[in-house]
């Protein structure tokens, strides 16, 4: 389609925009959901980032791997929101909080769901996000759970060998009980794949309930304790590259965070705070709905003028009341 020297296979483009993964992307080009320059595409084509791509009919905008600088946000998720861009249902979406950027969008790597708070990677680079999320990379997740239920040991053992779920055996890397009596007691526990739900599908396979789930690491990387819940922080150059490296992904070299002292840095976790405040106090501020106008009252309707009586009214030849009585 272009010249080989200034493209690159179609599916990989994609991939990096943030569409879906390479395996999806191949899938896709061949059931026809994607064309190039009006034509659809198939697989092993080419593209440069001139051209216009379209999948399903919605344009996809091209950057190439010079152009696109690797960022990520480390976000705090509080429970009741969802990782979707919209919800039918209106609730609350973590993508509404997160920072406006040109020529790139936010994309999440992994997912919690509604009840799960803790951190929640975004990156604006779609390949690296699909490798952190594959489970043959085996990157951790380590989350602090809150179990109700009476736990033994010989539920600890099967949770570290593993349990049948429906989609098929899974098991905690590692597993460790927090101090406490109880109940209702705290674990830490690592997983190294991302199945819907799996950590509390794992407990309820032993008759226990999760009760508190929070994500506190990805890979080496630990839920920043100075951001408020609602809030997030871009990651600098090492961190981004240590995530890069955990997945052979080359360097980046490029950052737009920029470099501060311990005020601008106090200042900018102050301001964030109170955005986070006034993003909540809406959220619990139920919209005004318009009021429907009154309808204009009916004017009476005249009874009909009875054939051969004029319908004027007749002088009495007496003086009227205050009250208007004759």
């Amino acid at each position: 389609m272009s010249d080989k020297i200034s493209s690159e296979k179609l599916q990989k483009v994609l991939a990096r925009a943030g569409v879906g993964s390479r395996r999806e992307m191949e899938d896709w080009i061949s059931k026809g959901r994607v064309t190039v320059d009006g034509k659809p595409a198939t697989l092993g084509d080419r593209v440069s980032t001139t051209q216009a791509v379209r999948v399903d009919g919605h344009p996809v905008q091209l950057a190439s791997e010079e152009q696109q600088i690797c960022r990520i946000l480390a976000y705090h998720k509080p429970e009741g929101e969802i990782c979707s861009r919209t919800d039918p249902e209106g609730r609350p979406t973590v993508f509404a909080r997160l920072p406006k950027i040109k020529g790139a969008r936010w994309i999440a790597i992994g997912r919690l769901d509604i009840n799960t708070s803790g951190l929640l990677l975004f990156t604006t680079d779609g390949e690296l996000a699909n490798r952190l999320m594959h489970p043959k990379f085996e990157v951790e997740r380590e989350y602090a759970v809150r179990v109700f239920g009476d736990i033994n040991d010989a539920m600890i053992q099967r949770l570290r060998t593993g349990v049948e779920l429906e989609d098929g055996k899974a098991n905690f890397k590692k597993i460790k009980a927090l101090p406490g009596e109880g109940i209702n007691r705290w674990f830490h526990v690592v997983l190294t794949e991302g199945r819907n739900r799996e950590v509390r599908r794992m407990w309820e396979s032993q008759g226990a309930v999760v009760s508190r789930l929070i994500r506190v690491r990805y890979g080496d990387l630990l839920l920043p304790k100075h951001i408020p819940a609602g809030g997030y922080a871009e990651y600098p150059l090492d961190e981004v590259n240590y995530l890069r490296k955990l997945v052979h992904l080359g360097p980046e070299e490029q950052t737009l965070v920029k470099s501060e002292d311990r005020t601008e840095r106090r200042r900018r976790l102050a301001g964030m705070k109170r955005a986070v405040r006034k993003h909540q106090i809406a959220e619990k501020t139920p919209a005004k709905k318009a009021e429907p106008k009154p309808k204009p009252a009916a004017k009476p309707q005249r009874a009909p003028a009875s054939k051969g009586k004029s319908t004027q009214r007749q002088p009495t030849g007496k003086k009227p009341t205050r009250q208007g009585q004759s």
